[in-house]
């Protein structure tokens, strides 16, 4: 659990450092809301809720839904969220940081790393996708 939100402390713990540090009280608010919302950015709270692989992938035999195998920090994951906007709903997470089995997946199709985000899609697996790409297949 802590492995997903390190980098969301930390931004709050250098948002406060440098707040503190400030002497115009407006300036040390401004920057620490900054700081804040950089937290969020990179916390698991801007993504939808997470599964376990096996659930995901039991989902998507069933529905047809893309897997998309994501964790918390990854710039590329966060620029695909973003993308997808309130469509990234109809596709199944899973947190490889928090999901063992979901990191071993996305092993197995890297060749040994852990490259996110890394989307499954009826049996065709894509690293990095374009959020078009994505878009295309969650379309109804």
């Amino acid at each position: 659990m802590f492995r997903s939100w390190w980098l969301a402390g930390l931004m709050l713990a250098c948002g406060l450092f440098v707040a503190v540090t400030q002497s115009e009280p407006w300036l040390a608010g401004a920057e620490f809301v900054v700081f804040a919302v950089l937290a969020v950015l990179v916390s698991p709270l801007v993504f939808p809720t997470s599964v376990t692989a096996a659930q995901a992938q039991e989902r998507s035999a069933r529905d047809g839904r893309p897997v998309v195998y994501w964790r918390p920090g990854c710039r590329y994951c966060l620029r695909l969220r973003r993308r997808l906007g309130r469509r990234a709903g109809r596709a199944h997470w899973v947190n490889i940081w928090r999901d063992p089995d979901g990191a071993a997946a996305v092993r197995a199709v890297t060749g040994g790393d852990e490259t996110v985000p890394t989307v499954v899609v009826g049996g065709e697996a894509v690293v990095n996708p374009e959020p078009a790409w994505l878009l295309e297949r969650l379309t109804p």
